[in-house]
């Protein structure tokens, strides 16, 4: 008979449910309990299941909690004396979902044990390649493919704001996409620490334990805030041991590479570093005017100008998410007050974060950067000489250090030999102009500034 027919087993299967969120605490009932709802009954043999979503939490809660909630369908009095935990027939599996990460929370589904909550907007094809994240990119797209990577764990290290967090929230969805069953678990270091020092206080070690095992997909971020945590590392060490033996993924982000994490068991650097170890160095020149590209195509109005772009992906330099963030302002902005986006807006709407990003950059660096570049003696940038293989790297610098320091025209003449600033103003617009037509020239330029703004 199915469920729906017999009168009373819903109110019971209600009542009882209370109580067990009651008893176990809220944490541990929402976690088993309250994903299982009420399958066949048997009036002849008494006998009521309960469905949950696979095989691992079938075996779960028959072994923690069966005698609970036999002696609870026992006392409601609605004739059931047996009851037996299933996976459901037309289960595709929820999957063991929870994402924390640290600056950007996201809400989850209250009613549902089973939310979708990775961002989509972080998911790997929005994710902007260049130089310094190619390699942890590729490793991304390895681990969450459908074919078994050849490495794990996946050991993503960057600074803050570099696409660290991006990466975990595209290889889980990605990963999701292909493999809907099987179990996700991603959550921060510090909230992996919270939890099992609650589970311990709780005395309820064996389900946090099970929980982190039951994943095919475990992704931690900011690993470095566990550091001196005896306790909390020789579970994450168990854990990941036993993950690896099982055949399931990891990935851990820190802000640092393996070898250079202090406080940490060797133990587990040791499985850290025998996977694959990618780094997302800061964005380059190039990397920052693409990701800036690749905002304004969705932006829509107001519009962008190119020198806006050009001057907030050499103005903001410190991480991804400043300079997004800086750019969300200006569009955010221009919308609200219906005012066009220039230059001269930009300048005063991004006035402090300009400031906090600038790193004064010297005449004297310019000009050892393009002797070094050219191979010439740093001497002949002041000297008298106008041979072409100098005259060139000279024009080169003191179109630089015009572009990339605030010395005036006159003093960048004086620092160059005592020239005068008509000089000056003359290899400016002659390396202008070579720029425009030789594409050699164009990549000199381009591969000194990146240089000079580290």
């Amino acid at each position: 008979m199915e469920i729906q027919d017999v009168t009373g087993l819903d109110a019971a299967w209600t009542a009882i449910r209370a109580g067990l969120r009651r008893d176990l605490g809220a944490r541990l009932f929402d976690q088993w309990l309250k994903p299982a709802r009420l399958g066949d009954y048997c009036p002849e043999s008494q006998t009521l299941d309960l469905l949950v979503a696979t095989d691992f939490s079938a075996n779960f809660v028959s072994g923690q909690f069966g005698d609970r909630l036999r002696m609870a369908w026992r006392s409601a009095g609605v004739g059931v004396r047996e009851v037996r935990v299933r996976r459901a027939p037309d289960a595709t599996g929820p999957r063991l979902l929870e994402v924390v990460p640290a600056s950007d929370p996201v809400d989850v589904a209250a009613e549902s044990p089973v939310a979708s909550n990775f961002q989509p907007r972080h998911d790997l094809d929005s994710f902007v390649v260049g130089d310094t994240n190619r390699l942890a990119w590729s490793a991304a797209q390895a681990m969450a493919g459908e074919a078994q990577p050849r490495f794990t764990p996946l050991f993503i290290h960057g600074g803050t704001g570099q696409g660290k967090t991006h990466l975990l929230h595209g290889i889980a969805a990605a990963f999701s996409a292909h493999s809907p069953a099987a179990p996700v678990l991603y959550m921060s270091a510090e909230r992996f620490m919270m939890e099992f020092v609650n589970a311990m206080r709780a005395n309820e070690t064996m389900a946090f334990k099970a929980r982190l095992r039951a994943a095919r997909l475990l992704l931690i971020d900011d690993i470095q805030f566990i550091a001196g945590k005896g306790s909390t590392q020789e579970e994450f060490l168990h854990t990941i041991n036993d993950l690896i033996d099982s055949g399931a993924r990891i990935v851990v982000t820190a802000d640092r590479p393996p070898q250079m994490l202090e406080s940490i068991d060797a133990r587990i650097l040791s499985r850290l570093a025998g996977g694959l170890v990618a780094d997302i160095r800061a964005a380059d020149l190039d990397l920052r005017l693409a990701i800036l590209e690749s905002k304004r195509a969705v932006a829509g109005d107001p519009p962008v100008p190119d020198m806006v772009i050009d001057f907030l992906a050499r103005s903001i330099r410190s991480n991804v998410r400043e300079l997004e963030g800086a750019f969300n302002k200006l569009v955010a902005y221009g919308q609200l007050t219906g005012r066009a986006i220039d230059l001269d807006f930009a300048q005063q709407m991004l006035a402090d974060a300009v400031r906090a990003n600038a790193r004064r950059i010297t005449v004297d660096e310019i000009q050892k950067a393009c002797a070094a570049h050219f191979k010439i003696d740093p001497a002949e940038m002041r000297s008298k000489r106008r041979a072409r293989a100098v005259a060139r790297p000279r024009q080169v610098a003191m179109y630089l250090a015009k572009k990339m320091t605030p010395r005036s025209l006159p003093e960048i003449g004086r620092i160059f030999g005592g020239r005068d600033h008509s000089t000056v103003i003359h290899a400016v617009r002659t390396i202008e102009a070579l720029r425009e037509t030789s594409p050699d020239m164009d990549a000199d330029i381009r591969a000194l500034q990146r240089q000079l703004e580290g």
